[in-house]
């Protein structure tokens, strides 16, 4: 198996860096005009920059409303306004489902994209893939793709303005990182692109974790401040740029397939990505019997800037083993990550982990 490790050909994240969107996009070749595929927040907050900066490097652009949902019916209608336009490159702007929507609507009509996030909520940016959800937010499927984005763009001035929520849930994402990536390597499993991991996305994904650590709360702390620091921005390039390129080029396992597994529990459909992914990657540790000291310690982060390590801090408030079962059974699909794992993993097996890891998490709770 060779060795495989691929990331967006550039990153850029600063201050008002939506003021050189559009003379990056001509620096890299890409040309008018450009579909901007945007949530209703983010247009209204930087339609008028666009406006400006656009005009002034000569790039035509026109925007579509994102619907809120990842899914087939609003890819199609993204490819649909695409080709109506005559767009030559795409540009996703807002959350993680908007621009997996635009990375998707690129690739069917192999155009460039490009990824503005406008929270770090989630490791998708960076990303070749997008998750795809039916209308009613069930996970469906991931679409995998020949390549990266052209280009991430991060503000933070934009990023700063955004609930902190979303923060808070882009560290869960980032937390599963190095847990999953070190099980995958460790089981020799491939990565996102069918290859083995790289020690650069070892590394990757070890630094992650370690800035989640050491600048986690004081990133939150900050963010309540509405002041973008040092520690601030370190944990928006590890949600953003170390998670995505330790996730994909490193590799998944339980932790997100528990998260799928999570969507088919309709009480959950209110939390974010990231908090869902917080739970699973303590339910692939109690999975994997990983040493007590090491769950305490996710969990004590946890705990302290605010991800959900109980079930009821998900929604649920009582897990019945029917419930259980349809979680676990989705999260053990074929083809989930879960099976990532060196061992094999059963629905049974991941049943057990769901009940350990809320009661450890609700004795945690009860202990502060």
């Amino acid at each position: 198996m060779l060795h495989i490790f691929c990331a967006p050909a550039r990153y850029i994240q600063g201050r008002q860096a939506t003021r050189v969107l559009a003379e990056e996009m001509r620096k890299l070749g890409l040309s008018p005009p450009a579909l901007i595929i945007a949530s209703a927040s983010p247009r209204k907050l930087l339609e008028s920059v666009w406006i400006e900066t656009f005009k002034a490097v000569d790039f035509a652009f026109d925007v579509l409303p994102f619907s809120g949902e990842c899914s087939l019916e609003e890819i199609a209608r993204g490819k649909q306004k695409a080709t109506q336009m005559g767009a030559r490159c795409v540009v996703g702007v807002g959350g993680g489902k908007a621009l997996d929507t635009a990375r998707a609507v690129a690739s069917e009509l192999a155009l460039p994209v490009v990824c503005c996030p406008t929270t770090a909520a989630s490791d998708a940016p960076c990303s070749a893939l997008s998750i795809v959800y039916t209308e009613a937010g069930v996970f469906e499927k991931c679409l995998f793709y020949k390549r990266n984005p052209d280009l991430v763009l991060v503000d933070s001035s934009v990023i700063i303005r955004a609930p902190v929520r979303y923060l808070i849930a882009g560290m869960g994402d980032a937390l599963a990182t190095w847990f999953e990536a070190d099980t995958a390597q460790r089981a020799h499993k491939p990565n996102a692109m069918g290859g083995a991991s790289t020690i650069a996305a070892a590394a990757l994904s070890a630094l992650c974790y370690r800035t989640l650590l050491n600048d986690g709360r004081a990133a939150v702390a900050a963010a309540h401040a509405g002041a973008i620091t040092p520690a601030f921005e370190r944990i928006v390039e590890a949600n953003t740029l170390l998670s995505g390129l330790g996730f994909e080029s490193g590799g998944l396992a339980v932790a997100h397939s528990v998260h799928n597994g999570l969507t088919a529990a309709p009480e959950t459909h209110a939390y974010l990505h990231g908090e869902k992914v917080a739970f699973g990657t303590l339910v692939q540790l109690v999975l994997e019997g990983r040493d007590s000291a090491q769950v305490e310690e996710v969990m004590q982060f946890c705990h302290a800037v605010g991800l959900p390590i109980t079930l009821q801090a998900l929604g649920i408030a009582a897990l019945t083993r029917d419930t259980a079962r349809a979680i676990a059974t989705r999260a053990t699909a074929i083809g989930e990550t879960a099976h990532n794992e060196p061992f094999v993993v059963t629905v049974d097996a991941v049943m057990d982990a769901l009940y350990a890891a809320d009661a450890w998490g609700q004795a945690f709770q009860s202990a502060q």
